[in-house]
């Protein structure tokens, strides 16, 4: 029999709140779900543990990739199924696997929807779900975390995009699979698990989270108006076409820099270093998506 977990961020919104969702659990018969509220992602990652420790094996998550990635971290690996309630601002992780906005349209995918073996990716240690990566994006995260997503929602990582794309390039080494692969000026390294970023920006056209390896990508733009270029062929859908950006494909990956930078994944940065570390973790989590 499932036993039923969540772990919820209150200071995010969905639907008519936490009290809608208790409502509509109870309503599904699960009237007493091991329940726990945190005020920070971070904190996540405890509580999904303390769910496995008492013996849930459904664990329902509501808040933004943020959220979802603490949750991945632990629940990789346990055999124990992820549910998505898209509570953020992003919600890239859910968006990828087509899981509704709804709350009860979402409620009915974690409780009945298709589970799902995906791929996750390991960065220095840590899994995420959906990208990590340093420079551009790691610099309009950070800036757009100060409390600025809070604010203005999505809005947040246009103006923070027009700041970061003034980031000064740094130089980087990166081996895939054991081979160098590229060697030079850059001013964004971004892994993907999944293609598509907020406003439907598709950063890597091929990405699948099923297939046991990450895309793994550079930009070379240098000035805005460099940016402006990859950005628009990023609307369109084919970011590989730009001059200015490089793709491969890779199960392992090493990135050295030449002074250290922040890094990034799932949406939250992370304290800056000089040597990034990745890998692919085929098949490590169970995700409920939408039966098609």
């Amino acid at each position: 029999m499932t036993c039923v977990a969540v772990v919820a961020h209150r200071r995010k919104r969905l639907g008519g709140g936490l009290g809608a969702l208790r409502e509509m659990l109870a309503a599904e018969g699960i009237d007493a779900p091991l329940w726990f509220e945190i005020d920070k992602s971070r904190k996540a990652a405890k509580r999904t543990r303390e769910a496995l420790r008492r013996g849930a094996d459904r664990v329902l998550v509501w808040g933004g990739d943020g959220t979802v990635q603490r949750c991945v971290d632990v629940l990789a690996g346990t055999g124990a199924t992820l549910g998505i309630l898209p509570a953020g601002t992003a919600n890239l992780f859910a968006t990828n696997l087509g899981i509704p906005a709804a709350l009860d349209d979402a409620l009915d995918v974690a409780l009945r929807g298709t589970p799902r073996r995906l791929d996750v990716g390991v960065i220095n240690g840590e899994r995420f779900a959906v990208m990590a990566g340093t420079g551009f994006d790691a610099e309009m995260i950070r800036e757009a975390d100060r409390g600025l997503k809070d604010r203005v929602g999505q809005a947040a990582y246009v103006w923070t995009g027009v700041k970061a794309a003034g980031t000064t390039p740094q130089r980087a080494r990166i081996r895939v699979d054991g081979h160098k692969w590229f060697d030079g000026e850059v001013s964004c390294v971004l892994f993907a698990n999944v293609g598509r970023l907020a406003a439907g920006l598709q950063a890597f056209e091929h990405a699948e989270p099923a297939d046991g390896a990450l895309e793994v990508g550079v930009v070379t733009a240098r000035t805005r108006l460099q940016w402006a270029q990859v950005i628009a062929l990023m609307v369109a859908g084919r970011p590989m076409k730009s001059r200015f950006v490089e793709v491969t494909r890779a199960r392992t990956s090493e990135v050295r820099l030449a002074h250290k930078a922040a890094y990034e994944l799932d949406g939250c940065d992370r304290r800056p270093a000089k040597h990034l570390r990745v890998r692919v973790e085929p098949d490590a989590i169970t995700v409920c998506v939408p039966t098609s």
